[in-house]
């Protein structure tokens, strides 16, 4: 008898629980619905509409695009312009990348001492990274302006040189790459910080017990238990770089002089909305995202190599 009852209470038990975990999982798709939707109108079909239109001819103002397979690619990898487009935007990457890892890991390094004010400094140094690019680019155009730019005027002060900034064909590239990377600096700053807090002291310690002065700590110790930390960085930086670079060269260069900092994102943007290519634009984007891959795969690879090496 009791046997029965307790099979009797089980069989209600597991009911109970798997009407409860059904209405769980209606009431949850009930709620990521709206969420899901979104996803497929506004992420889903634009990426599969712009892999279908890269193998068309279609200005917005013709009334159907036509089909010429795969002649925008052809002609993209065929044009000299292009192949200048892609280098600067290789250029772009690696300066970039460059100076966030030293800045951001020398800003970290800082402000993991513990030292007093280090929460004011912390604020500072992310206060650009809530500054929208915009501001960003317009703020380092006047300090940067090679008339009445507050960097010239104490270079004349100082009879040196005052370069062109923006508008020279060498100035051009590093112009946009340091108030690029000024203001990604901060952010990357957030994550070595992390990555620092979380080698342990008493691996620092038994190194300077063994007579490593600061940099050889730093060197056999603390880097490469960043690697992990620097490979994310690495990829996110690429990334960052190659979509957020837009806005900057758009409003300090716009791709000039005479395309010297004319980059993947602002080439599909000119073909796009200012040629009206839009078949030819889809194609760029593809070949972007092929680019970025490409290049996180490369970063992948020799990354583990060399935390192989340490290990």
């Amino acid at each position: 008898m009791f046997k029965i009852v307790n099979r009797s209470i089980n069989y209600l038990r597991e009911g109970i629980v798997s009407y409860v975990r059904e209405e769980r999982a209606r009431y949850g798709a009930l709620f990521v619905l709206p969420s899901f939707v979104f996803f497929c109108i506004f992420i889903v079909w634009p990426v599969f509409y712009s892999f279908y239109l890269g193998f068309y001819d279609w200005n917005p103002l013709d009334p159907e695009p036509v089909y010429i397979g795969l002649a925008n690619y052809r002609e993209l990898f065929e044009s000299q312009e292009f192949l200048r487009v892609i280098l600067n935007t290789i250029i772009f990457i690696v300066g970039d990348l460059f100076l966030v890892l030293i800045g951001s890991i020398t800003l970290a390094l800082a402000l993991n001492q513990g030292l007093r004010g280090t929460t004011v400094f912390r604020s500072i140094y992310y206060s650009p990274v809530v500054t929208s690019l915009v501001a960003t680019a317009v703020i380092w155009l006047w300090i940067l302006d090679p008339q009445y730019g507050i960097v010239n005027q104490i270079l004349r002060s100082l009879n040196l040189p005052t370069p062109g900034w923006g508008a020279d064909l060498f100035w051009a590239m590093p112009t946009v790459i340091l108030t690029f990377s000024w203001r990604e600096v901060g952010y990357f700053t957030v994550i070595y910080l992390a990555g620092l807090q979380g080698i342990p002291d008493e691996l620092k310690e038994a190194a300077r017990i063994d007579g490593c002065g600061p940099w050889r700590v730093f060197r056999h110790v603390t880097f490469p238990l960043l690697m992990p930390t620097t490979f994310f960085v690495l990829v996110l930086g690429t990334i960052r770089a190659t979509q957020n670079a837009f806005a900057v060269i758009y409003v300090m260069t716009g791709g000039g002089p005479v395309g010297t900092t004319n980059v993947i994102v602002l080439y599909l943007y000119e073909q796009a909305f200012s040629f009206f290519r839009l078949g030819y634009a889809s194609a760029v984007a593809y070949v972007l995202f092929v680019f970025v891959f490409g290049v996180t795969l490369l970063q992948f690879y020799f990354m583990k190599q060399r935390m192989e090496i340490y290990r």
